[in-house]
C-alpha cells in the first residue's frame, strides 16, 4: 500500500540533501551572506513544490532523477520569495517556519542580498542539470514566467494592493493565481517536461498544478484564523489585522 506520508518524507530527505551539497557553505566569503542564506532555506517548510515536481517526473516517466536540479531551483526561488514577503516593506513578519525571519537575525539589506542570491543560484541550478540540457530552455521559462509580474511578484503587487479593499472574488483569484498557485503549476509542469511530457499530459499537470495551489492558499488564509503560531510557525491574525483580502 503506497505510504504517501512516507513517500514526501524520503523526498523532503533527498531534496534537503542535494540543496545541502549545491548551497554555498557558511564559512565561503561573503560569510554573512551565506549564512543568510543557509539560514533561510534549512530547516525547510514542507518543501511541496520540489516534491509534486519529483512525483510528476515519475508520474510521466517512472523516475524522478533528471528532475532534482529543477527541484531545487523551485524550493530555492520559493525561499527567495519567503524572505521578500517577510520585510517589513512588504507584509512585515518576524516569524518564519518558526523562527525569527532572516531580516530581524541578518538586517533588512543582507535579507534582500540573501533572496537574489537564491533567486540566481535557482536558476544556475536549470544551467548545470547537464542531463536534461535540451530542455534547459524551456525549464528557464517555466520558472521565470512563474516568477516574474503575472506570477509571483505580480500577485505580491497586488495583495498589497488590495489591503482595507472591498473584497472581490476575482480579485482574490488572481492573487492566489499568481502569487500562489504559478509556482506550483511550474513544479508539476518541470517536472513534466524533464520526463518528456507534451501535449495533453503537459496540460494534466497544469491543471493540477493550478488546484493544489489554489487549495493550499485557502487552506493557509483559514488556518491564519484558526491556528496558532507555535503550530503554523509563523504569524496568525495578521492578516486581518493587515485588512488583507483572503479566503
Amino acid at each position: 500500500m503506497f505510504d504517501l506520508e512516507q513517500y514526501i518524507q524520503e523526498k523532503c530527505k533527498a531534496v534537503d540533501a542535494h540543496l545541502d551539497s549545491i548551497l554555498p557553505p557558511e564559512d565561503l566569503v561573503p560569510i554573512e551572506l551565506h549564512r543568510a542564506m543557509r539560514y533561510s532555506v534549512f530547516p525547510g517548510g514542507k518543501r511541496l513544490r520540489p516534491v509534486i515536481c519529483l512525483a510528476a517526473a515519475e508520474a510521466v516517466a517512472g523516475d524522478g532523477s533528471n528532475a532534482m536540479m529543477s527541484a531545487l531551483a523551485l524550493e530555492l526561488l520559493h525561499t527567495y520569495t519567503l524572505i521578500h514577503d517577510d520585510l517589513p516593506c512588504m507584509d512585515d513578519d518576524d516569524l518564519r517556519r518558526g523562527k525569527a525571519s532572516s531580516h530581524k537575525v541578518f538586517g533588512e539589506a543582507t535579507a534582500v542580498l540573501a533572496g537574489d542570491a537564491l533567486q540566481a543560484l535557482a536558476f544556475e541550478c536549470i544551467g548545470r542539470a547537464d542531463s536534461h540540457s535540451s530542455s534547459a530552455g524551456t525549464l528557464t521559462l517555466e520558472l521565470a514566467s512563474a516568477a516574474g509580474s503575472m506570477g509571483v511578484v505580480g500577485g505580491q503587487v497586488e495583495d498589497l494592493a488590495s489591503e482595507d479593499a472591498t473584497p472581490d472574488r476575482t480579485v482574490l483569484e488572481r492573487i492566489h493565481s499568481r502569487k500562489t498557485a504559478a509556482l506550483f503549476v511550474a513544479a508539476a509542469r518541470m517536472g513534466g517536461i524533464t520526463a518528456g511530457a507534451s501535449g495533453a499530459v503537459l496540460e494534466g499537470l497544469t491543471a493540477y498544478g493550478r488546484s493544489v495551489g489554489r487549495v493550499f492558499q485557502l487552506v493557509d488564509d483559514i488556518l491564519n484564523v484558526t491556528s496558532s503560531t507555535e503550530e503554523l510557525g509563523k504569524a496568525v491574525g495578521n492578516d486581518a489585522a493587515k485588512g488583507k483580502m483572503t479566503a
